[in-house]
């Protein structure tokens, strides 16, 4: 994450409006979350912007989306990276656990748990799950991982840490799974592994945001 002075926002008559997920607003037509800037995003009045070109979960709520977000919920983020969108995820819910394989990023991860007290990270490979002894059930699983195997990832840490009846919201990079095939056919092979462990709620696809991107949501069966 780099370390960037932050740059206020002109407010400019700003509207401030709350989305229907909790702990996120809107400010004009730009996303935002309280806090104080921590990768050098822009800031007005206490919010933090939230680029949606910058962040997938941005992208899907942009969408308006029925993201099942609480203020009171543990999420079990896989595929962190150096942590962009698990700051602002860290705004809006009470604990992420934020789990990252590449070395390079997680020690920005790792910078950013020191600032924000409740992001866990764990340096670890969400296909090998190994963090049992740290991480507790979970209302929400989060994923963004770019390997071949994501409904597979998904299932596996699903299944060791996600609550009864909880959530998952998954990213699917079709790009990331097979380069040759359409990205719906992708997307439809996917939820067909996810909808054996899961009921799919929707899924959605992040253009114009991101290219052959889709967002699934589900629930444990």
């Amino acid at each position: 994450m780099a370390n960037c002075r932050p740059r206020s926002a002109t407010p400019n008559n700003m509207k401030i409006s709350r989305h229907k997920v909790a702990g996120v607003f809107l400010l004009d037509r730009q996303l935002a979350t309280k806090g104080e800037a921590l990768y050098g995003e822009r800031t007005f009045d206490g919010y933090r912007l939230w680029n949606p070109r910058r962040s997938k979960l941005a992208a899907l709520l942009m969408k308006q989306a029925q993201v099942p977000l609480a203020p009171e919920q543990i999420v079990l983020y896989l595929g962190a990276a150096s942590g962009t969108t698990v700051s602002h995820l860290a705004d809006i819910v009470s604990l992420v656990y934020a789990v990252e394989f590449a070395p390079r990023v997680a020690r920005d991860l790792v910078r950013l748990s020191e600032r924000v007290k409740n992001i866990v990270p764990l340096i670890s490979d969400a296909a090998q799950p190994d963090y049992g002894p740290v991480v507790e059930l979970v209302d929400l699983l989060y994923q963004d991982v770019a390997q071949p195997r994501q409904a597979e990832i998904a299932v596996k840490n699903a299944e060791l840490f996600l609550k009864p009846r909880g959530h998952a919201c998954i990213m699917i990079k079709a790009r990331s799974i097979d380069v040759t095939a359409k990205p719906k056919t992708v997307y439809k092979r996917e939820v067909k592994k996810l909808e054996e462990l899961f009921d799919i709620e929707s899924v959605h696809e992040l253009e114009p945001f991101y290219k052959a991107h889709a967002a699934v949501i589900a629930r444990l069966a």
